[in-house]
């Protein structure tokens, strides 16, 4: 067990739309997003599948809390206002060393239906802002397959370079390039303007 832990915020409201930990009895909604949105994920989620048992998603909102609580992984729902909607997933991933690194990988889908309206974007700003103001986050980095347009504009947009290309990686069964952008606190700090 990590000597580092971190008790987590669990929410973050925009007009828009609200950031928050998965809780138990979301599996409905992830369910119906995810099957609903198959064909516009399955390119680039291999986890996605066409037909997902509520129970199968359910227990993934369970372990997706737990691992919250545990602080091993922050797994992130996007919910419309009234929270009966799930428009997309998020996160902040620790793929890069533990709490004790102060970087989080951030991951990203939205569903189909929400696709094409600056949604992403918005939401990658929105984690950008709770992750720098209210988490212990120095450093947040996306990685997109090279190929993905929209997820490589989605960073651009919200003010993350790019640091470099991972050519002919193996992901997932699949070999591709990966694009890496990050951005550090105090860039981004620079970049905001004062509330």
């Amino acid at each position: 067990m990590s000597q580092h832990y971190l008790a987590a915020p669990d929410r973050f409201e925009t007009e828009r739309f609200v950031l928050r930990s998965y809780f138990p009895g979301d599996g409905a909604i992830l369910t119906e997003a995810v099957e609903s949105s198959y064909d516009h994920l399955a390119p680039w989620m291999p986890w996605a599948q066409p037909s997902q048992p509520q129970a199968l998603s359910e227990q993934l909102a369970r372990q997706f809390r737990g691992r919250y609580l545990l602080a091993t992984d922050f797994v992130i729902a996007v919910v419309s206002p009234g929270g009966d909607k799930l428009l997309g997933g998020t996160g902040f991933h620790l793929r890069h060393g533990g709490l004790e690194s102060h970087t989080a990988e951030i991951g990203m889908w939205i569903r189909a239906s929400e696709a094409g309206q600056g949604l992403g974007t918005a939401v990658l700003e929105a984690m950008l802002q709770w992750g720098f103001t209210q988490w212990p986050w120095e450093r947040l980095v996306w990685h997109c397959n090279g190929k993905n347009i929209a997820s490589t504009r989605t960073a651009q947009k919200a003010g993350l370079r790019l640091e470099g290309t991972l050519k002919g990686v193996r992901t997932e069964g699949e070999i591709r390039d990966t694009l890496l952008f990050g951005i550090l606190k105090d860039e981004w700090g620079a970049q905001t303007p004062p509330a």
